[in-house]
């Protein structure tokens, strides 16, 4: 595609990389100077609400959603945006319930839990795990703002991948978890204006929003009241809500990259605050970039860009629509792409950020101790812990260069989140609802729910996706020669398919979920009973921190009353109320 930037656009794409970088300068010489490990990958755990609250919002809504939310509701309608109802009932769950737990922990890694609970072998294998994740979807991340690079500026994809990949590496390599977070209040800003740009134009040249409304309408592109119980049918309410929540509770609850930014507050009341107004900032920029999705196509429903050949997927269709309608403003095009790479920039940083704190946490500092016999000393941590995230940034970069094998943005980042994120959030649930539960169980459970959920999510027989209708009635003659590339649609019919690999891929995190507690319950009732032990015995001897409240609570009272008994049994009946009082008392203010 020819190039379409004007020199402003130029202009305000080059300060949204200058701002960005910076930040990070500014990071890197101020304060600290990023000298621990504390104040580079926690931000010295001082962070204001505003910051950490659009950090997580941008953490989780990247370029992904703003290019594939809108392709989503141009081709297969507004079902989707369902999945914004699961945020807001699943937001309680991550507060009040998973927060608390990683903020008695005090760690930097969220994967120290899980070899307080079960073990270092635990550890390690969920570490990895999630490191395969985020590598994964780094890549699609950054080629998602590829793809807006090349369609807009004309700029191949490699240039564009590289771009996006080392403006990102190095400002979140030198100023740390304090540069990801403020620079992702700058992110964010753009996202929504990037947005909002797109939607203005749209009701502009069609007269309103209403009409954008009306035009989707009638084109069945408004759908909210699916409740089919069928579960291959790709989005009802229920794989939505469910699946949504799975998705979202595996990033809020106990993903290492969001986990981190809360720990960057001062306490868990805090945290819960962040929390609370992350979802309606996510449920404001989710429904507005479905309705751009919209607003595009009241434009291109009589003449659509994909099937004449005017772009090459259906990610592509938010950066044409800019490339059409906005090139007579000068700079517009420019803020439309800086906020496409501002998506991109807020979410690779935050992982490469998630990334380095798990490889000196999980694999560096227990290396050192295996080799010298002594814990690796803070000096050097932070020099570590950079280095290791100019590595994955590297790495991300790999990875977008087989981005054209990704398929639908959207849903390749949703499938990766759904396969690794499901088993790991179902480990995590296993060890602070389950007291009785134990390292054979969680280990086998986690395994096993990792290798059904990878088998079915990357899955080569997939089923076809069936688009809403659109015409090329109104277009120019000049793309009647167009020959549209049917390879990926030529595939065996549906009911020939395996039935498990036809469910909807907004299953797959609640079947692996579901598969790791179940199977990690049931074999650690079976180990405990080959061993002779009583299930109730085996929370004896752990922190009641490591579990939820209600469980920790539980447990915390079980063990009084067993104190209270063992006092009863040595002292007379007077004595035994004002001995178990002041144990109790005791108990209790050395707690406080």
């Amino acid at each position: 595609m020819a190039e379409t930037f004007g020199i402003w656009d130029y202009v305000v794409f080059a300060l949204t990389l200058l701002i960005s970088a910076g930040i990070g300068l500014y990071y890197r010489f101020t304060g600290g100077r990023q000298k621990t490990a504390v104040e580079y990958l926690l931000a010295d755990r001082n962070m204001g609400i505003i910051p950490v609250s659009f950090s997580l919002m941008a953490g989780f809504m990247s370029s992904v959603t703003l290019l594939g939310v809108s392709s989503e509701n141009y081709s297969f309608g507004t079902m989707f945006l369902i999945v914004n109802l699961s945020y807001g009932i699943f937001t309680p769950i991550a507060a009040y319930l998973y927060l608390p737990v990683f903020f008695n922990l005090g760690a930097t890694s969220v994967y120290e839990y899980l070899e307080k609970r079960f073990g270092k072998p635990a550890r390690l294998t969920c570490s990895l795990a999630f490191s395969l994740q985020m590598i994964l979807y780094m890549g699609v991340v950054l080629y998602t703002p590829a793809l807006t690079l090349e369609a807009v500026t004309g700029m191949s994809r490699v240039w564009a991948i590289l771009t996006v990949g080392l403006v990102c590496t190095f400002y979140s390599t030198i100023g740390g978890l304090k540069a990801v977070l403020i620079t992702d209040v700058f992110q964010s800003l753009l996202m929504f204006a990037a947005i909002y740009s797109v939607i203005i134009s749209a009701s502009i040249e069609k007269g309103g929003l209403s009409e954008i409304w009306r035009i989707a309408e009638e084109n069945g592109r408004i759908e909210f009241w699916n409740f089919s119980l069928d579960p291959t049918v790709r989005h009802t309410w229920w794989n939505l809500i469910l699946g949504g929540g799975v998705t979202f509770l595996s990033l809020y609850a106990v993903n290492q990259a969001q986990v981190q930014r809360y720990l960057a507050v001062k306490d868990i009341r805090t945290a819960r605050t962040t929390l609370w107004i992350n979802f309606p900032l996510v449920t404001l920029l989710s429904f507005s970039t479905g309705f751009a999705g919209l607003a595009i196509l009241s434009k291109y429903i009589h003449c659509d860009p994909l099937s004449t050949c005017q772009i090459s997927a259906s990610d592509q269709l938010m950066p044409f629509y800019v490339v059409e309608t906005m090139q007579q403003y000068p700079g517009l095009s420019g803020l439309f792409v800086s906020g496409i790479f501002s998506a991109a920039l807020s979410t690779v940083s935050g992982a490469v950020n998630s990334l380095a704190a798990i490889t000196v946490e999980d694999y560096i500092k227990p290396i050192y101790f295996y080799f010298k016999r002594h814990d690796m000393p803070e000096n050097g941590s932070a020099y570590r812990a950079k280095l290791t995230s100019v590595i994955y940034g590297m790495v991300s970069i790999a990875v977008a260069f087989g981005g054209d094998y990704f398929g639908s943005v959207l849903q390749a980042a949703l499938t990766i989140f759904s396969v690794v994120g499901g088993p790991i959030l179902g480990l995590f649930t296993v060890g602070m609802f389950f007291p009785f539960a134990n390292q054979t169980g969680a280990l086998v459970g986690f395994l096993s729910s990792l290798a059904f959920s990878l088998f079915l999510g990357f899955n080569p027989s997939k089923p076809a996706l069936k688009k809403l209708p659109v015409y090329t009635d109104g277009c120019l003659s000049s793309f009647a020669n167009c020959t549209i590339n049917t390879s990926n649609q030529s595939q065996i019919n549906n009911d020939e398919i395996f039935y498990l690999f036809r469910l909807s891929y907004m299953w797959l995190g609640v079947l692996g979920l579901l598969m790791c507690v179940i199977v990690g319950i049931v074999v650690s009732l079976v180990a405990s009973h080959l061993l002779r032990i009583h299930p109730a015995d085996l929370s004896d001897h752990l922190d009641p921190n490591l579990f939820v409240p209600p469980v920790a609570n539980h447990l915390k009272k079980r063990r009084q009353r067993i104190r209270l008994c063992a006092l009863r049994n040595e002292e007379s009946p007077k004595d035994t109320d004002d001995v178990g009082e002041r144990s109790f008392d005791s108990d209790e203010n050395s707690k406080m």
